[in-house]
């Protein structure tokens, strides 16, 4: 089992969520986020007053699926999250990390029957 998580735009979210289901990945968690990275925040004009936006807000999806999926799911957030044709600063990241194992709570079910 592995976990991949995706930090990427906001406005995103529903193209790669959308793109997930289709692929018969259901199970997913979303975490509103804010982060800096390449990107390093950018100005704003509130009121007549510029300010430095040092955090820019992401959001973060994470699913737990079985490895012979690992390689589609990176995939449809790359095509999902990517923006134009080759990409922008502030797109995102994708990070996969195996999971030793998962339990269903309600019925104890243990590994990808968990999931």
């Amino acid at each position: 089992m592995t976990l991949v998580t995706g930090v990427i735009r906001p406005q995103r979210l529903v193209a790669v969520r959308d793109a997930l289901g289709r692929a018969g990945v259901h199970g997913l968690t979303v975490t509103d986020v804010q982060g800096a990275g390449r990107q390093r925040g950018h100005t704003e004009i509130y009121r007549g007053h510029e300010y430095q936006v040092n955090l820019v807000a992401k959001v973060k999806i994470e699913v737990a699926v079985a490895d012979e999926m690992v390689d589609e799911v990176i995939e449809i957030l790359l095509r999902g999250a990517r923006t134009g044709t080759e990409g922008q600063i502030g797109d995102g990241k994708v990070f996969v990390v195996t999971i030793d194992e998962a339990v269903r709570i309600r019925t104890g079910e243990r590994g990808e029957a968990a999931l």
